[in-house]
């Protein structure tokens, strides 16, 4: 934050996008760490037809989060002032975040 003239504070606009997209890269190694355990233990626990499709599964729905997240990474890199994420994108991440959660839990059942 700097101080204006007057005493008051502003907000300084590139530390929360900086923030924001230190979060996603965060979020997309946790993706990363998921879909990696998911397939070791496939491998791990002698590969069946329903564990391989499984586990492709967690691959696909990571590669989808990794488009989003890079996607909205370069947006917040590449502008001054961001524009928000869009809804699409929003419900893309989710969709796949809760599908990766529900492909490793029937992995581990």
């Amino acid at each position: 934050m700097t101080a204006e003239p007057a005493g008051g504070w502003t907000r300084d606009p590139g530390l929360q996008p900086e923030r924001t997209r230190l979060a996603w890269r965060r979020t997309t190694l946790s993706g990363t760490v998921a879909a990696v355990l998911a397939m070791r233990t496939v491998l791990r626990g002698g590969a069946t037809v329903a564990g391989v499709l499984v586990c492709a599964l967690c691959v696909a729905f990571w590669l989808g989060f990794l488009l989003v997240a890079h996607s909205r990474i370069r947006t917040l890199a590449a502008a001054h002032d961001p524009a928000t994420l869009s809804p699409r994108q929003a419900a893309a991440a989710v969709l796949c975040t809760i599908a990766l959660a529900v492909c490793a839990a029937a992995l581990i059942s």
